[in-house]
């Protein structure tokens, strides 16, 4: 993992070299983004159900615990993958009550690692129960209108941005970078890093 960023301007940092088109690709076209001023939008495209999302969340969890300001991060699941449903609905629920930060590893965990398959809303609701979240406001989130409305915004979004594959970053809609670009989970992060400081360097 590259060294952190201090908490200057970003875009005052030196950027980490990075090589194209190995590295990141460009979004053509550019997908519209609403940060605020003076911030990057970084979105990851991710699934429950895929391995190298599974091996992704460690390096990208302890990226999240230093992240720079200057990036506004946020996650989006994606259109496929087994069971994308129901995992689909099940983060904008855990993004609605709250436990976005704290759920994910649990999910991963047993999905990948116990061979969970949470294959229906009964065994996601289960699921919660087990791990301290009422399982009827959960599911009520889960199967709520507008929760359907933000899937079918991601399905949008993942559609725009032209990504392919998990886990993929697109960074202010207009680059997208992986761990299979970059050669790593960690040096992926170092790309998006460097893509934010070009784009804030640009004003």
């Amino acid at each position: 993992m590259g060294a952190a960023l201090p908490r200057a301007a970003l875009a005052q940092v030196e950027a980490p070299a990075i090589a194209t088109p190995r590295d990141y690709t460009a979004v053509a076209p550019p997908v519209a983004v609403d940060a605020p001023a003076g911030q990057v939008d970084v979105v990851e495209f991710f699934s429950f159900a895929c391995p190298h999302c599974f091996a992704f969340e460690r390096p990208l969890q302890a990226w999240l615990s230093r992240q720079p300001p200057q990036i506004r991060f946020r996650r989006s699941p994606v259109p496929f993958q087994r069971n994308f449903r129901n995992f689909q609905p099940m983060w904008f629920a855990l993004e609605a009550l709250g436990l976005a930060g704290t759920m994910p590893r649990p999910i991963f965990d047993a999905v990948h690692r116990d061979g969970l398959r949470l294959d229906t809303p009964a065994d996601i609701a289960a699921f919660m129960a087990g791990h301290g979240v009422d399982p009827d406001r959960f599911m009520s989130v889960f199967n709520a209108p507008a929760t359907a409305a933000r899937v079918a915004q991601a399905d949008r979004l993942f559609d725009a941005s032209g990504a392919a594959s998990v886990p993929t970053l697109m960074v202010q809609g207009r680059f997208l970078t992986s761990p299979w670009m970059a050669r790593g989970g960690a040096r992926a992060l170092d790309v998006v890093e460097a893509l934010a400081a070009r784009i804030l360097a640009e004003g």
